[in-house]
């Protein structure tokens, strides 16, 4: 049973501080079951990787990126190894103008040095200044834009037999026409469904589960080539170019904005 990362008052009351934040830094991996509370949680990441179970998706929640769950939403929390990051819970009435789903964003520097004063406050009644603060906090969720850091599940037990068996090898390169036989499907049924169910095509649902794979490596310190083989990439190339297309930034610039905020982290 992880400790608490902040007091429960906190998390499960609707009185007290309409924002409340904490900071966690920790060797060990950290798993919290399946559980909900009436404050709204932003999630973020400093250094390492947090995978986040919500709506039948699982999230990953890399350095420099945050998720945002709404009230009441079922969630489980599991870090990959050591990891250092924060979360705000704020009141539900405070929720009214912020997203209504859950969605992974891009944090700014702006909200994380506000998140960051915001981990110092006692647990009390915000004062003029704090609440100030916390009022950034809430514009900067509220103006925020998704990350597609989402991985949706299939309920069909042809298809999650299929996703389970690529999960656990991503490096399989079969085409869609293969992996339908395989599951005793048509090409065109398991086409269909795959969408209805997910979203995404067979395709996109490969790519997605393939990067979300490469941003654990990555925040792990695993070498580009070594994560392009184990993501069955013919090249290093071929890797770079979905990796970048994806984010906006390369595994190397992607590895010096971690270490950066790192280097916040041990210095703050």
């Amino acid at each position: 049973m992880p400790s608490p990362l902040i007091r429960p008052d906190l998390v499960l009351s609707s009185g007290g501080p309409f924002v409340a934040a904490a900071a966690l830094t920790q060797r060990d991996a950290r798993e919290t079951a399946s559980h909900s509370h009436a404050r709204g949680q932003l999630m973020g990441a400093l250094s390492g990787l947090v995978s986040v179970g919500v709506n039948r998706q699982q999230w990953v929640v890399p350095a420099i990126h945050a998720i945002w769950i709404p009230p009441h939403y079922e969630h489980s929390v599991r870090s990959h190894g050591p990891f250092s990051g924060w979360s705000v819970f704020v009141t539900e009435a405070r929720c009214v103008t912020l997203p209504r789903e859950p969605r992974a964003i891009r944090t700014s520097p702006l909200l994380r040095e506000a998140v960051k004063r915001a981990a110092t406050w006692p647990g009390a009644e915000l004062d003029t200044q704090q609440a100030r603060i916390a009022e950034v906090i809430l514009d900067e969720v509220a103006a925020s834009t998704p990350e597609s850091l989402g991985l949706p599940t299939p309920e069909d037990e042809r298809l999650a037999k299929i996703t389970n068996a690529m999960l656990t090898d991503l490096s399989d390169s079969r085409r869609l026409e293969e992996w339908a036989v395989w599951a005793g499907l048509s090409p065109r049924t398991m086409s269909r469904k795959f969408v209805a169910e997910t979203g995404l095509s067979f395709a996109q649902w490969r790519q997605q589960a393939r990067l979300l794979r490469a941003l654990e490596l990555v925040a792990d310190g695993v070498g580009v080539t070594t994560i392009a083989l184990e993501l069955g990439y013919d090249n290093v190339s071929a890797f770079i170019n979905m990796f970048k297309r994806a984010t906006g930034i390369t595994p190397g610039r992607y590895m010096a904005v971690k270490a950066g905020l790192d280097s916040e982290v041990h210095d703050s």
